[in-house]
């Protein structure tokens, strides 16, 4: 270990879609372990694994310098929403399928690491959170938060429902569709983009708002301020059952005389990526773009 290093209490987390990717975890493990650093192991990673070190996500994040998570984007969105408030650094291995979050293959995991730890050789990118409130007779009555995307929608699939939007406290637009996506730029490349949203670049404060199947053709996606505070109010004859998604792994359930307020999360976070980190180059390789033309 470079004795100068910031990182000297590194935390390993998250867990592969396949078994077989667990080798990852055996192999990090013990080449931190080589060069000394203090190793904590998220709990349940660790009894399956049989390795010491076990620790809580509460305890990783007090005392984690750095985080590794080794899995898909699904590990490092859960990983993100629950370390948020930590400050804690985290830096992914992919061991999934698109990999926009998780930069390191596993292949070359080892070289990337080290150039991290040892020679220092990253940039820390913040990425901003949403937080969505469920409020009812003007009291907040449940709260989460999300890298990616909140979304409102029925409980019941292609169910349409009539709401309003309010903007910073002004009536925006009114709609009938399948629900709203209210994107970060982090999630601009995620369920945003298969609804027919905009790419966000990440470093950007802003915040789509993305129309599900509306049944209207002037209905558009919209780019707002990052610091907006949005408001979504029902309509009575909705079916009783709504939900809010938190990065498709949160439910919030709603009824239609609730209302739903979303806005930047106080808490933000800490995307470390090695210094030749490109996000175009990312972007070209996840959706094609990389081929020239002359």
């Amino acid at each position: 270990m470079n004795q100068n290093s910031r990182f000297k209490t590194i935390a390993i987390v998250g867990k592969p879609r396949y078994d077989i990717a667990f080798e990852t975890h055996i192999a990090v493990y013990n080449w931190l372990k080589d060069r000394k650093y203090k190793l904590l192991v998220e709990s349940k990673i660790a009894a399956q694994l049989n390795l010491p070190n076990a620790s809580t996500i509460a305890e990783i994040g007090e005392q984690a310098d750095l985080v590794i998570v080794i899995g898909g984007d699904g590990n490092m969105l859960g990983m993100a929403r629950r370390l948020a408030q930590y400050d804690v650094p985290l830096i992914g291995i992919n061991r999934g399928n698109l990999g926009f979050l998780t930069d390191i293959a596993p292949q070359t995991a080892f070289e990337q690491l080290y150039r991290c730890l040892e020679r220092e050789e990253f940039i820390i990118e913040n990425r901003f959170l949403l937080e969505a409130k469920i409020e009812s007779n003007g009291k907040i009555i449940e709260s989460n938060n999300a890298l990616n995307e909140i979304v409102v929608h029925s409980s019941q699939i292609a169910k349409t429902i009539d709401f309003e939007v309010s903007i910073g406290g002004k009536f925006a637009f009114s709609q009938r569709s399948d629900g709203l996506i209210i994107s970060t730029p982090t999630g601009s490349t995620a369920y945003s983009l298969s609804a027919g949203g905009p790419i966000l670049t990440p470093s950007l404060n802003a915040i789509a708002l993305v129309p599900m199947n509306p049944h209207s053709l002037s209905s558009r996606p919209l780019v707002i301020d990052g610091d907006s505070m949005i408001s979504l109010r029902f309509a009575q004859y909705n079916q009783p059952h709504l939900v809010v998604s938190c990065d498709s792994q949160r439910l919030l359930p709603f009824s239609s005389d609730e209302r739903v307020i979303v806005q930047k999360s106080k808490d933000s976070l800490q995307l470390l990526h090695l210094k030749d980190y490109n996000y175009f180059n990312v972007l070209g390789s996840k959706l094609g773009w990389l081929s020239k033309l002359f």
